[in-house]
This record gives C-alpha cells, sequence and structure tokens, in this order.
C-alpha cells in the first residue's frame, strides 16, 4: 500500500480510534483525521520496518487503530 492508500485509511481509523477512546476529548473532526493519520503513518510503517507484519496485511488495520488510540490518549492528557 502506497503513502495515499495509508493516508486514506488513517482517515477511517481516526475516527474508529474516536470510538474506541472512551471520554470527551474536544478535539474536532479535522484533529481526528490527523491523528488517525499520524497513528495509521507510524504503525504500518513502524511495524513494517520492525517485521510485525507485510505490506497489505489486517495486522496493519489493527495496529493503525491502536498507533491512532495511543496518539489520541497521549494528545488528550497533555492538553489537559
Amino acid at each position: 500500500m502506497g503513502i495515499i492508500g495509508t493516508i486514506l485509511i488513517g482517515l477511517i481509523v481516526g475516527f474508529v480510534a474516536r470510538l474506541l477512546h472512551p471520554g470527551k476529548d474536544g478535539l474536532g473532526v479535522i484533529m481526528t483525521s490527523l491523528l488517525g493519520i499520524a497513528g495509521s503513518l507510524v504503525a504500518t510503517y513502524g511495524g513494517q520496518a520492525l517485521g510485525i507484519y507485510h505490506a497489505g496485511e489486517g495486522a496493519g488495520f489493527l495496529g493503525a487503530v491502536i498507533g491512532a488510540v495511543v496518539i489520541l490518549f497521549v494528545v488528550t492528557r497533555l492538553k489537559k
């Protein structure tokens, strides 16, 4: 999957992460999308670099969701 595909998946991942992260975080749609893209990029290329999974595997989507939730958690804690 190329960078454009990763970004598109990141948009979806951002909204999934928002649903999984409990509580009100006060972030808008654009910030949620950017956090999803960041989580997707970090998880996709980080997971592939570490050899956890290969391009196109379903684990990449799961890793992107986990990465986005972690980034969302960190951002909301730093915002407080």
